[in-house]
């Protein structure tokens, strides 16, 4: 059974940085991409950035290019989220997820993510 366990979220002033991580359980990490969601209060979850297994290509929401980087250390079992020049528009609680081990390249889309780590709340302060 995989488990994935978010860190790093926390209160950030308005132009910040911050570095999410997050950890996952089980021998075949590398095997699959992984993403990071965001769902702000009252909204639904929605795409941040996602990392294939290999680490060699990324993805991003408009919003976000440029500010965040998604990365990964297999030898860890970890993924990252990096973001810098934070905004309040940025305040939500950050889940990252492990892709279906899939070809298909849906990085976007929820419903190609079959595990999800239980969030880390993000607030940035204007």
């Amino acid at each position: 059974q995989v488990q994935l366990v978010e860190s790093g979220g926390g209160l950030v002033q308005a132009g910040g940085s911050l570095r999410l991580s997050c950890t996952a359980s089980g021998r075949t990490f590398s095997r699959y991409a992984m993403g990071w969601f965001r769902q702000a209060p009252g909204e639904e979850r929605v795409f941040v950035a996602a990392v294939t297994g290999d680490g060699g290509s990324s993805y991003y929401e408009d919003s976000v290019k440029g500010r965040f980087s998604i990365s990964r250390d297999n030898a860890k079992n970890s993924v990252y989220l990096q973001m810098s020049s934070l905004t309040p528009e940025d305040t939500a609680v950050y889940y990252c997820a492990r892709k279906i081990d899939s070809p298909m390249p849906y990085y976007t889309s929820q419903m190609w993510y079959d595990v999800w780590g239980q969030g880390t709340q993000v607030t940035v302060s204007s």
